[in-house]
C-alpha cells in the first residue's frame, strides 16, 4: 500500500516585487491557511515519509508554515526541493511520483501548483471518498489537500484511475464542517 498526498500550496499575494511568478509569497490568509492544514496533517496519520516541494517561494512557505504546526505531533520526513514540480502537468507530474521508487518512501508528500495538481488528483482517482470526489471536481484550493491511497508495492505502479481518495480537505471545508 502506498499513500499520495497532493497539497497546493497556500493563498498568495498577486505580483511578487521581483515580478517573477516563482517569488510571489504567502498572503496573512495563505499563513492561516497552510497552518490550519499542517494541524489537520497532524491530527490525520499516516503522516508523509517524503515530501517533495516546488521551488517556487509560495509553495516551499506553504511546507514550511504547514510544518512548524505539525512538527511537535509527527516525524520529521524527508524533504526535497523540486524545481520540476512548477508548472508540471499531470503526466508529468506522475513520472515524478513514479521516480519516488528510488527511495521508496511509503508515503508521498507533493506541495505544488494547479492546474496540474488538480488534474493529476482527477485523473489519478478512481474510487473512494464521494463526497470528496465530487468537492474534488470543482476545485483543488489554494491549501487544498487530495490524500489517496494505492494498492501497489511500488511507485512504479501508480496509474490514472487505480487511487482510492481518502480525503479531499481544505481550509473552506474545515470551516464549513466545524460550523456544522
Amino acid at each position: 500500500m502506498r499513500r499520495l498526498m497532493l497539497l497546493r500550496h497556500a493563498k498568495t499575494e498577486h505580483d511578487a516585487p521581483s515580478g517573477r511568478d516563482q517569488d510571489r509569497r504567502l498572503d496573512h490568509r495563505g499563513h492561516g491557511d497552510a497552518t490550519e492544514i499542517g494541524r489537520w496533517i497532524a491530527r490525520h496519520p499516516p503522516f508523509p515519509d517524503t515530501v517533495l516541494v516546488s521551488h517556487a517561494i509560495r509553495a516551499h512557505q506553504t511546507w514550511e508554515v504547514a510544518w512548524e504546526a505539525m512538527k511537535d505531533l509527527v516525524p520529521k520526513p524527508v524533504v526535497e526541493l523540486m524545481p520540476e514540480l512548477y508548472g508540471a502537468d499531470a503526466a508529468e507530474l506522475l513520472q515524478i511520483i513514479r521516480h519516488a521508487s528510488e527511495a521508496d518512501p511509503r508515503r508521498l508528500l507533493l506541495v505544488g501548483h494547479n492546474p496540474g495538481m488538480h488534474e493529476l488528483a482527477l485523473a489519478l482517482t478512481g474510487g473512494g471518498d464521494a463526497a470528496g470526489r465530487k468537492a474534488l471536481a470543482d476545485n483543488l484550493p489554494t491549501s487544498g489537500l487530495a490524500i489517496l491511497d494505492f494498492a501497489i508495492d511500488d511507485w512504479e505502479d501508480v496509474a490514472f484511475r487505480r487511487g482510492k481518495l481518502v480525503s479531499f480537505v481544505s481550509p473552506k471545508l474545515l470551516k464549513h464542517a466545524s460550523d456544522e
